[in-house]
């Protein structure tokens, strides 16, 4: 069927594209390229040669910057490479100090003080505490795991709150990593020579300066140590070397200090307690302010909360019972007894030792409280807040082991002045019983009698001197007993000079009163000088029957894990002074002194006292020193500048606070009688005979048993004789 539209292409043939089925399609015929029109060469302008110019600059900076990067990044590995080719084993750094410790053992081998550089032992950072170790890194160095032994955004933080603060960028924050700290505290390498240095403190103050060469060079320590150990190597060398306040060096050290637990047994409080001491040691110390180590304990926790070491409920758990000191942490500065003991040992084994050392001593814990509590009473009850009045009290045994001793007010105080045995002081009447000890000696009895009445002497170089009574009455013809409790000085002074002043001061001197006794006659009123030590040891010598004693506190002296000690007991008794029926004799006077005379307010229930008081020249000083069969106790007060006191004289507040000591210190003992002896009573004087003119003896007849003595001094003659000798 024909159509009269003209058919249009078929599908196949618009498929084919004017080709017939089957045939093979041709390749279309390449396109030349038309030539590219060359462009004439253009001009450069000055604009475009400065800016190449410039751009030739900049790449050949940038190519030396590299170039001296690279050289300089060599330079710094090389460096750090040599550095940790030169740095010790882990085990040597461990324990960094300089000064040994001093640990202090009580009567019963119980601890009572530590001194010194303390280091309980190495510990490492996987061995502590986790708590402890979390803290430190979150306090110290949150990133400690992350950087190589720098902390660049650290540094670029310190360095703008310094500028921010108007400091220099290097003073003040310094951006130190825990790599950086332990580098510090090795001193980069360096160790103490006492060659080099005046002393530690000197080395160290140089160790921690802060200058750019020291940074450069401490910054290279710190990667050579990156280098040379692992991180928790690193962090087991500052665990063990940082200062913890207290003495204590190391964590170890310091959780027994503080906690008396090892530093693996550490909670989240006392974990966060002992890292918080990091930045100030000594200011926020627990010891020095409890208060203080908490509220910066408390910070530390919300940052371990903050990185994720506790979570919140076992921070808000810490918050809530913050750490506390052990029961003995408070008591481990060891008072004046420690004090004592370190300065009457040799140096080189107690200020300045190297080695660790182990110091046994005869302080009882139980007499030193019962004396401290005793003086806080009196004071308290006694003495105004306001007097600046000191004290000082020493318990003694009869050998001259020192039990107890308290320097001053402040009874526990440690470093302070030590009146117990550095101040001396005048000792008033308490010299008297060596007067008569030296009668006694030379065959005087208790019931000779001497004249108490107005008296004066001239003194070579001096004039006259005319002493008194304390209250200026006389009572006539007395006997040595009633001299002695009544503390009458004219009889004293007599008695003296009866006997020889020379032999009065050798029997002070050999019952220990050792220093320069002034040889004139008012040395019979205790005019020389004194401490409390010397006096409370002298009449220990009475005690224990006549012999000297050296007081002493330290009985062994031996270096930590050795068994044999270097040094033993360095006193106790020692040779005969007087007899010992002399000593018993003289006890027996001194109990008047307490049951009959101005010692009463030294009485303790149920037990013989014996004791002395005394007062010095316009009452500067007070003393009260006695006896019971068990133990001498000893107690002096006074104002540190010798202003004179107020009322006060050794029969008022020195015998109580003997008193209330003793009290404490006899409390459940069974009570002994003193070790004294009573002397004959004189016979009745016979009747008088009738006179028979007789002519004078050439001597005088020995005295008969129980006839009494009558000790005068009333002649001129009398006076030089005694002065110079004569009979």
């Amino acid at each position: 069927m024909s159509s009269s539209r003209k058919s249009g292409k078929l599908v196949a043939d618009r498929r084919y594209s004017g080709k017939s089925p089957g045939q093979t399609p041709k390749k279309p015929a390449k396109k030349k390229k038309a030539p590219t029109p060359r462009r004439a060469p253009r001009r450069r302008g000055p604009v475009a040669w400065i800016l190449g110019f410039f751009g030739w600059i900049m790449r050949t900076v940038l190519k030396i910057t590299v170039s001296v990067a690279v050289i300089v990044a060599l330079l710094i590995g090389s460096w750090v490479l040599y550095t940790s080719s030169t740095l010790p084993e882990l085990n040597t750094l461990l324990d960094g100090r300089a000064r040994g410790s001093v640990t202090l053992m009580d009567r019963d081998g119980r601890v009572f003080a530590l001194r010194g550089d303390q280091f309980g032992g190495a510990v490492t950072a996987t061995s502590v505490s986790p708590h402890l170790k979390n803290a430190v890194v979150a306090t110290e160095d949150k990133r400690f795991y992350s950087h190589f032994g720098l902390s660049p955004r650290g540094i670029a933080s310190a360095v703008r709150i310094n500028l921010s603060e108007g400091r220099g960028p290097l003073s003040g924050h310094g951006g130190s990593t825990i790599t950086q700290q332990t580098a510090k505290l090795l001193c980069l390498g360096r160790t103490f020579d006492p060659k080099e240095w005046k002393n530690e403190a000197e080395f160290v103050a140089d160790c921690r300066q802060g200058s750019l060469e020291r940074k450069i060079n401490e910054a290279i320590f710190a990667m050579a140590m990156e280098v040379k150990y692992s991180k928790n190597d690193i962090l087991s060398i500052y665990l063990n070397r940082a200062y913890m306040g207290g003495g204590a060096y190391g964590a170890e050290a310091a959780a027994q200090r503080y906690f008396g637990k090892h530093a693996a047994a550490l909670n989240p409080s006392e974990g966060a307690m002992i890292a918080g001491l990091l930045t100030a040691p000594s200011t926020l110390s627990p010891t020095s302010n409890l208060e203080r180590s908490q509220a910066r304990a408390a910070t530390v926790l919300r940052l371990m909360e903050e990185q994720g070491y506790l979570t919140a409920e076992q921070e808000a758990e810490a918050q809530r019972n913050p750490a506390r000191l052990s029961s003995q942490a408070d008591s481990l500065g060891g008072g004046y007894f420690a004090d004592w003991v370190m300065q009457s040992g040799p140096e080189f084994f107690t200020k300045d030792t190297t080695e660790d050392v182990l110091i046994s001593t005869t302080m009882d814990p139980r007499l030193q409280q019962a004396t401290e509590d005793a003086v806080d009473k009196i004071f308290r009850e006694k003495v105004s807040d306001s007097s600046k009045a000191q004290v000082a009290v020493i318990v003694m045994s009869a050998d001259g082991a020192v039990r107890a001793m308290v320097g001053g007010r402040d009874v526990d105080a440690t470093g302070l002045f030590n009146r117990a045995f550095q101040a001396v002081r005048q000792t008033g009447s308490a010299f008297k019983p060596f007067i008569y000890a030296t009668a006694l000696e030379l065959g005087y009895s208790p019931y000779d009698t001497v004249l108490d009445e107005p008296y004066c002497l001239n003194i070579p170089g001096s004039g006259q001197w005319c002493p008194e009574n304390y209250t200026r009455k006389y009572s006539g013809r007395v006997t040595l007993i009633d001299a002695l409790k009544r503390s009458l000085n004219i009889p004293a002074i007599k008695v003296s000079e009866s006997v020889g002043r020379d032999l009065v001061m050798r029997v002070a001197r050999d019952f220990g009163i050792y220093r320069d006794l002034q040889d004139v006659p008012s040395m019979a009123l205790g005019t020389s000088g004194a401490t409390l030590l010397e006096m409370t040891g002298a009449y220990a010598g009475i005690l224990n029957g006549g012999s000297s004693v050296t007081p002493y506190g330290l009985k062994e002296l031996r270096l930590k894990g050795e068994q044999e000690p270097l040094m033993g007991t360095g006193g106790g008794i020692g040779e005969r002074v007087i007899q010992e029926s002399a000593a018993r004799q003289l006890a027996w006077m001194m109990e008047k002194v307490v049951s009959e005379g101005t010692g009463g307010r030294a009485k303790v229930d149920g037990w013989q006292v014996a004791g002395k008081t005394g007062t010095s020249q316009e009452a500067r000083d007070a003393w009260f020193v006695g006896f019971t069969s068990e133990y001498v106790a000893g107690v002096w007060m006074g104002y540190d500048d010798n202003t004179p006191l107020t009322g006060v004289t050794g029969g008022g507040l020195p015998a109580e606070i003997f008193g209330e000591v003793m009290a404490r210190v006899h409390d459940g003992m069974t009570p002994q009688p003193l070790p004294m002896e009573a002397p004959v009573p004189p016979a009745p004087e016979p009747e008088p005979a009738p006179q028979v003119v007789q002519q004078p003896q050439v001597q005088p007849a020995p005295r008969s048993p129980g006839r009494t003595r009558q000790v005068e001094s009333n002649s001129l003659e009398d006076v030089l004789r005694s002065i110079f000798g004569g009979n």
